[in-house]
């Protein structure tokens, strides 16, 4: 008996060890997570430690770094290669796991750390050619002496970095998720800059708009969506003389029809969803967006331009952003950047300041194809068939059995999606398309960043702006000299006016990309008369502009709100433009609201009606998180929208594309009586007035039953409830419920997860000044009091000064320590 219990014992203890030491689907292993020598013990507060001495091997000369007290890097080397080997060592110790997830996911190779669930992700990303677009890009870079190097530096730094990783220095996330860092490599780099082109250049309502057109027919469509709607302000003002004319318009295509699609939230699919740890912390949607401005020395206190930028993306922690400075002979650049990519993307020297909003442009179409049969071998083209390539694609599943897809590609690009397959969760793919994307094509944006750290004038930064192909940006820019500028900079195609609007024929020649708009006839505005420039991802120009670069653009607000207070500004200083960051004024319920108001005099019913009926009178129309108003006035004008558009589908078109906010503000002030404002569901007439009334009631009610009666839980920073969610989901990493000032289509565009993610504030002078804040922390390590520390001064509008040095010898009272660098011997 006693050796049985021994055996029996024996048996449960190896059973117990085995669970202990090995993961169970997602579930991590305890055993190795719970190691007080190497699990996650070990990622407390000593990741903070500010090494005095470290040997890198491939380092050629001393690397100087100096650390401030917001644990902000500040690198001095002699070269360009060890500048950007220094760099990627930096940025790995910060970030490395961010760095890995990112890349694995926009390559669609996330199903290796998380197991089957995210294999409709990584087969949608492999579609999209996400990777490809990655190598062609690559092959380029490689090309390219300068660029050459830096990534091969850069990934050389990565690459040191990791190998000195026992298991007790792994980032938590690797212990938790039971993997490994693999080697760096210069690809990885790429894919960063292509899922930043997926966030900001792949957005389209082709499908929904062709069944909308093939619907309600093209001139309703024009009226909807027009190509110049009413209410918005250019980002190059009207009235700019362009000094060059357009091409002869190119030959007509015939764009397809019957595609169906939908538009508004993702359609509902079939393919098994992946998990909500998949955020790569660039993901398309609703918050994609951007600010910024300048303004020229005659508007300014000191008599020198200031530079003003911030991006919208997806809240999320580790941040997208990490500041550093990186100084070498030839530059001495500081700013924000990728932990992926060598180099400072957004930020400043001391001659020149530049910052980035998405531009917006049509840069993406989607071609029926027309097979000659099963097979997919060949395709109609011109009345010939033409072979297609394909791509094979070979997922490594853990815990499963590896997925291969064949992805089929005609001259324009990958299918995404064939007919007999469920929708994506994540965008309106027409069945059975091609898609042509400018992102696949290669470029080498590394250059043009290279080039725009080194810049010392506004010739220098067109030059190096010439290398930026995709995403396409308003790229604002001020100099020392006074100059201010704005360009909708990157490789647009040459295009006949409204062609990509609908699905095309990939069967028609006429149908294809026509070559590009020359650089030279970018739209692109220097030190207009009205003495400042701004862009808030609004339409790029007026019809003066001879070519068609898209129609589907920002609304009106931002833009517009921008150009309200830059107009009037004098005597600016950085104090103002810091305020001007968090400005929280409401021009669309300004515009709309009284007359709204009007209409419902006196029809309050029950108290619940009349409470929020007060509340909206009293309303100074500014989105504050202590404000019950803004919620309001947010669920009113939701029905508005609702129920004026939503009843214009037929048949079978499926979610009607929802017009631009302008639309419907033109409509409220200046058409009450519109025909979009009938109700078709019923016998009578309505207008503007009944509808108001029936969307009221209902924006109540919803507000009730979300929230129960009127009171504190209807705050709108409540309601909101904005979060910085970890990029894997776990539990703890995040913040959750934060109540901060602001709204989507306000200048501090605070949404629950889209939210400015750098703001940067630059006094160009004798003497650069700059103030900064982003809602993270410069460490990726949750066990770090830099993970989330800048988050509160970011959502409080409080920027910090940015630490500038000139030398790393410079003595300045906010330096915490200091780090030599050498390589081995």
């Amino acid at each position: 008996m006693k050796t049985v219990r021994a055996v029996v014992s024996l048996l449960l203890a190896g059973l117990v060890f085995w669970a202990l030491d090995n993961r169970h689907g997602t579930f991590p292993a305890l055993g190795r997570l719970l190691d007080p020598f190497t699990g996650f013990w070990q990622n407390g507060s000593r990741v903070d430690r500010i090494p005095r001495k470290l040997v890198i091997p491939g380092l050629r000369d001393e690397v100087r770094v100096v650390w401030d007290d917001r644990r902000v890097p500040h690198i001095f080397a002699g070269s360009d290669h060890d500048l950007y080997l220094a760099q990627g060592w930096v940025a790995a110790s910060l970030r490395l796991w961010q760095m890995e997830f990112q890349a694995l996911y926009t390559a669609g190779r996330i199903s290796e750390v998380v197991g089957p669930l995210a294999v409709p992700q990584d087969i949608f990303n492999r579609r999209f050619g996400l990777a490809w677009a990655a190598e062609n890009s690559l092959r380029t870079m490689r090309e390219d002496p300068r660029t050459r190097e830096a990534l091969e530096a850069f990934t050389a730094g990565v690459n040191a970095y990791i190998r000195c990783l026992g298991r007790r220095r792994l980032p938590v996330e690797y212990k938790i998720l039971d993997h490994r860092p693999e080697p760096w490599t210069d690809l990885k780099c790429a894919l960063l800059l292509k899922a930043m082109s997926y966030t900001l250049a792949s957005g389209n309502r082709d499908a929904a708009m062709t069944a909308a057109r093939d619907a309600l027919g093209e001139a309703t469509v024009d009226r909807l969506f027009p190509f110049f709607p009413p209410l918005v302000e250019p980002v190059i003002p009207p009235g700019t003389a362009f000094e060059f004319e357009g091409p002869a318009s190119p030959a007509g295509g015939s764009e397809a029809g019957g595609t169906g699609g939908t538009d508004g939230e993702p359609p509902a699919s079939g393919l098994p969803k992946p998990p909500d740890l998949l955020s790569s912390g660039f993901l398309r949607g609703p918050g994609v967006g951007s600010n910024n401005w300048a303004v020229a020395g005659k508007r300014t206190r000191g008599g020198f331009p200031i530079l003003c930028n911030d991006m919208h993306l997806e809240l999320a922690l580790p941040a997208i952003w990490y500041e550093v400075q990186l100084a070498a002979p030839g530059v001495n650049v500081r700013g924000v950047a990728f932990p992926s990519v060598p180099q400072v993307v957004a930020g400043y020297n001391e001659n020149v300041a530049w910052g980035f909003t998405n531009g917006g442009s049509d840069v993406l179409d989607w071609y029926t194809v027309t097979f000659k049969d099963d097979t997919r071998a060949e395709y109609l083209y011109g009345g010939q068939w033409r072979k297609t390539t394909a791509r094979e694609e070979r997922i490594a599943v853990r815990g499963g059995r590896t997925v291969v897809d064949r992805v089929v590609h005609t001259h324009h690009g990958p299918v995404v999606r064939w007919a007999d397959e469920p929708p994506f969760p994540d965008m309106d793919v027409p069945a059975g398309a091609a898609l042509r994307w400018a992102a696949h094509d290669p470029s080498n944006e590394i250059a043009s960043i290279y080039a725009l750290n080194r810049a010392r004038s506004y010739e220098d930064c067109v030059e190096a702006l010439g290398m930026w192909d995709c995403p396409g940006q308003n790229i604002v820019f001020a100099g020392r000299d006074g100059t201010i500028a704005i360009r909708h900079n990157g490789k647009f195609p040459l295009r006949r006016k409204g062609q990509g609007r609908y699905v095309l024929d990939g069967s028609d020649p006429a149908d294809d990309w026509q070559g590009w708009v020359p650089y030279e006839h970018v739209p692109a505005v220097k030190d207009p008369d009205r003495g400042f420039v701004s862009s808030a991802n609004q339409l790029y120009a007026g019809p003066e502009y001879p070519y068609y670069l898209g129609w589907d653009y920002a609304p009106f607000e931002r833009g517009a709100r921008i150009n309200e207070i830059l107009a009037k500004a004098r005597d600016v200083t950085p104090e103002d433009m810091v305020r001007m960051h968090t400005d929280v004024l409401d021009i669309r319920a300004r515009a709309v609201l009284p007359r709204l108001l009007e209409l419902l005099e006196g029809k309050a019913a029950g108290g619940a009606e009349e409470k929020c009926f007060e509340e909206l009178q009293a309303w100074n129309f500014e989105a504050r998180a202590a404000s019950m108003a803004p919620t309001v006035f947010r669920e009113l004008w939701a029905e508005l929208d609702r129920a004026t558009w939503s009843d214009e589908k037929k048949g079978d078109m499926g979610r009607m594309p929802r017009p631009a906010s302008e639309i419907l503000v033109d409509l409220v002030l200046n058409d009450p009586g519109s025909e979009f404002f009938d109700d078709r569901s019923t016998p009578e007439r309505e207008a503007l007035a009944e509808i108001a009334e029936r969307a009221w009631r209902t924006a109540v009610g919803n507000l009730e039953k979300s929230w129960g009666p009127p009171g504190p839980s209807w705050k709108w920073g409540k309601v909101k409830g904005t979060r910085l969610g970890h990029l894997a989901r776990i539990p703890g990493f995040g913040l959750e419920g934060l109540e901060v000032d602001g709204a989507g289509h306000v200048i501090n565009a605070v949404e629950r997860a889209w939210a400015p993610s750098w703001r940067m504030v630059v006094a160009l002078g004798p003497e650069v000044r700059a103030w900064g804040s982003y809602p993270g922390g410069q460490s990726g390590h949750p066990g770090s009091r830099f993970y989330d520390s800048f988050v509160d001064g970011w959502a409080a509008g409080r920027p910090a000064e940015i630490v500038f040095l000139k030398s790393a010898d410079e003595p300045h009272p906010a330096l915490a320590g200091r780090t030599v660098m050498r390589g081995a011997r």
